[in-house]
């Protein structure tokens, strides 16, 4: 399965928790002025990679603690990065995603490819930035209005549960 990313980071602390193999996806609805990654919105932009490419070079570095899908907009290519997640998974390692889109309007578009990545996630982060609420002491997330989402304990209690920090 195909995947169009703008980048890899092969070793990344600053997007989730422990050493992370961070993929950059390319294209992006979302616009958010001030984007850190503003070179990811174009969806002719950037570079296909397989599924399988990414996970060899994911298998590589045993220090991983896991994978981060970030963007660009993770959830305009959920079919290739939940096929990702589950081989991460497989290996025991976790799963961090970045969104534009908070959960709430994940949930809304009752999609199934969508609501798959979501099963697969770990830790969400959600919303989009705003330069109005940028806070650069903030864990993993640029605005003041985006969430650390703990999925697991999400879907047992059927409401976000937000990350303690």
């Amino acid at each position: 399965m195909n995947l169009k990313i703008s980048g890899i980071v092969a070793e990344s602390i600053v997007d989730g928790k422990g050493i992370r193999y961070t993929v950059f996806t390319q294209g992006c609805p979302h616009g958010c002025p001030g984007c850190h990654n503003p070179q990811t919105h174009d969806f002719e932009g950037g570079r296909w990679v397989t599924v399988e490419e990414l996970f060899r070079e994911f298998q590589k570095n045993p220090l991983l603690k896991g994978i981060t899908f970030s963007g660009g907009e993770p959830f305009c290519q959920p079919e290739p990065l939940t096929e990702l997640a589950r081989l991460v998974h497989g290996m025991g390692k976790d799963v961090t995603v970045f969104t534009g889109w908070t959960y709430e309007q994940l949930l809304e578009k009752e999609d199934p490819a969508v609501l798959a990545l979501l099963e697969e996630t770990d830790l969400l982060i959600d919303g989009p930035f705003l330069e109005a609420k940028k806070n650069l002491e903030l864990t993993f997330r640029g605005s003041e209005n985006q969430r650390l989402i703990d999925m697991k304990k999400t879907r047992e209690k059927g409401i976000p549960v937000l990350l303690e920090e």
